[in-house]
């Protein structure tokens, strides 16, 4: 089953944290490491542009960008900011919407 963006957070989080990286690794490497089925990386969205997982990805790491967690720093690549290695170190704190929600940076993307 592919994870909804939210439950992406983290683990996008967790790649950023190695440094600059590229959204299609990102992609393989997640699609790897949840053991998606060749089916599941398949998926295409009825856009018929992207696949349903790397869309997905996409979302977590949009979100996590407008929350300033991590930053793009050209097309296609990102990277972790302070805020979220702050946020990557406290293992106890679920990433999402309602984490995010905190910052105001999202608070006026959602508005």
């Amino acid at each position: 089953m592919i994870p909804d963006y939210q439950f992406l957070m983290r683990p996008v989080l967790d790649c950023a944290a190695a440094g600059e990286t590229r959204i299609g690794e990102v992609v393989d490497l997640l699609a790897d490491k949840l053991a998606l089925t060749a089916e599941e990386r398949t998926q295409i969205l009825p856009s018929g542009k992207q696949t349903r997982f790397a869309n997905r990805v996409n979302w977590a790491k949009a979100y996590l960008a407008k929350a300033g967690l991590v930053e793009n720093t050209r097309r296609g690549y990102f990277r972790i900011t302070p805020r979220g290695e702050a946020a990557l170190a406290d293992k106890t704190i679920t990433i999402n919407n309602n984490y995010l929600e905190q910052f105001k940076e999202f608070q006026d993307f959602k508005s």
